[in-house]
């Protein structure tokens, strides 16, 4: 059931599976506090550009950060979860010039491929301007252009980092210090009447900041590996990655395809309406990324060493943190899609719908868990692979059919049909071919206290207006009916372990800022 193992070195000393169930809350606690900031700023910058820009240029700049999201990719060549993977092997068999090797030439072929791209693209920004029939995200797509390379250096450095189980620079910085930065900057700018192309140079500087303090952190954990000759593993770690790469392309190709086509195919107006709706979404599913991120290089630990019960327990930790955490926020989205939406100022009601079937999409999604980490951490890329590019052609052809008769509305049925087939098809995936299936997934008590919460977000929904109203009194109704409950009916020691990390992390952040604001303290603020 277990893949062979690619070195011939013996077997490391299995780590007790508590152990890394802990391990994995404390990495996922710190995550989620990350996340939190991250989706916290995602979300305002969405916020300043809808009020201050309107709703076209908030399209202009999703069809941008789209264009970026997707090079991005394209420049990483898959070494995303190749770095953090084989990175977190070569330490579990204690091979330091292996290592060595895999951040070199992780980190050299990244920086090659995005210089590349990046000149690319704002060499032909002209034409790609006249692909969206708008000659005005000419200056933006040059933009993304130049900040492609520190936005790839970014990533690839942190996944590095990943692998030695450690989360702390990849929500510190990633998380915390680059969106937190471009939101600042992003209101200053505007403010200032810097418009659209000031809110994406705004991006661009935090991007290069990001990738600065990226190399920093990244520098510090190979001080600790012993001096040894590079040995550069090509073949295996190609065959991974570059299957890892198509995966990764076709799997972020779902997730900006409706906005690309939308630009194509109708109006900057249509695009900003729905991705005001769908940063929205994107605040109920936000703890899937950290939970994945800290999930991540744990399990390709345990798989590696063949502990495949570690494995089926961490996964289904990990889906019922992700369902807890999430559940909430999804009956919030049902209940009140219209209020919410006023959040963004007038003009965006339409998206009310959208709203409500892109919920219902990432509902799925969640309920599926990590089960995409669970293929490629155990080595079935090619089969990702696959799925991805399967689901993403069926959702490049509803799209196609579905938006000249539907607009925004038919791009949310394509993205959440689509998003359901593909996470339908890696569970049954995961349980018959992977051969693990989750354990503990807390399935009863999920249900069982989504029930109040949703009750209470009926009655609240009936006697109340506006989205202040919505997210103040609906927002702490369900979560408390929803929190209480599962303490009523209980929780484990791994959940227990989470909670304390949330905590600890976030009291710890504040301690932080604190200090850091007080007159007498005068110390640096640096990024592990």
């Amino acid at each position: 059931m277990t893949e062979e193992r690619t070195t011939s070195q013996p077997a490391p000393r299995l780590a007790g599976t508590g152990d890394h169930v802990k391990g994995m809350a404390r990495g996922g606690g710190l995550n989620l506090v990350g996340a939190v900031c991250k989706q916290a700023t995602m979300f305002l910058i969405t916020v300043v550009l809808a009020l201050r820009l309107g709703a076209a240029d908030v399209g202009r700049y999703a069809e941008c950060y789209a264009l970026l999201s997707l090079l991005g990719l394209l420049s990483l060549a898959g070494f995303r979860a190749g770095m953090t993977r084989f990175v977190a092997i070569n330490l579990a068999d204690d091979d330091p010039a292996r290592l060595r090797g895999t951040v070199r030439l992780g980190l050299g072929i990244t920086i090659v491929a995005s210089v590349a791209i990046g000149l690319l693209l704002a060499l032909f920004s002209p034409q790609i301007a006249a692909a969206f029939h708008d000659g005005s995200v000419r200056t933006g797509v040059a933009i993304v252009g130049l900040t492609l390379p520190a936005a790839t250096f970014e990533d690839a450095a942190l996944a590095a980092t990943q692998g030695w189980r450690s989360q702390r620079a990849y929500a510190l910085i990633g998380s915390i210090f680059d969106p937190g930065s471009r939101l600042l900057l992003t209101f200053l700018v505007v403010a200032l009447g810097g418009g659209l192309n000031g809110a994406l140079w705004a991006l661009a500087a935090s991007a290069w900041a990001g990738a600065a303090m990226s190399a920093v952190a990244l520098l510090r954990r190979m001080q600790g590996v012993p001096r040894a000759g590079s040995i550069y593993e090509v073949r295996q770690i190609f065959s991974f990655s570059m299957i890892s790469w198509v995966s990764s392309l076709a799997a972020t190709g779902l997730l900006w395809a409706d906005t690309l086509l939308l630009g194509h195919l109708s109006t900057q107006q249509a695009v900003g309406t729905y991705t005001v709706a769908a940063r929205l979404v994107m605040l109920a599913v936000f703890v899937m990324a950290p939970i994945n991120a800290a999930f991540g290089p744990h399990i390709a630990h345990l798989w590696h060493v063949g502990d495949v019960k570690g494995v089926a327990q961490t996964y289904g930790t990990a889906n019922r943190w992700i369902m807890w955490l999430s559940i909430p926020a999804f009956i919030l989205l049902l209940a009140f899609p219209k209020d919410l939406l006023g959040f963004f100022g007038h003009g965006f009601a339409d998206g009310a719908a959208v709203t409500m079937i892109l919920a219902v999409g990432q509902l799925v999604s969640a309920a599926a868990g990590p089960c995409g980490t669970v293929l490629n951490m155990s080595g079935r890329v090619a089969l990702s692979m696959v799925d991805n590019v399967a689901v993403l052609i069926l959702n490049v052809g509803l799209n196609l059919w579905l938006i000249p008769s539907h607009g925004i509305v038919g791009a949310a049925i394509a993205w959440s049909l689509s998003l359901t087939l593909a996470n339908l098809a890696k569970v049954l995936q995961v349980r018959y071919v992977v051969g693990v299936r989750g354990t503990g997934g807390g399935w009863g008590k999920t249900c069982l206290a989504a029930v109040p919460a949703a009750a209470s977000a009926v009655i609240t929904a009936h006697f109340t207006s506006g989205w202040l109203a919505a997210a103040l009194i609906g927002g702490g109704s369900v979560t408390l009916a929803f929190t209480v409950t599962l303490m009523l009916l209980g929780v484990d020691n791994a959940d227990a372990a989470l909670m304390r990390s949330v905590i600890q992390r976030a009291r710890g952040l504040a301690l932080a800022g604190s200090r850091r604001e007080g007159p007498k303290v005068c110390r640096s603020s640096g990024v592990e």
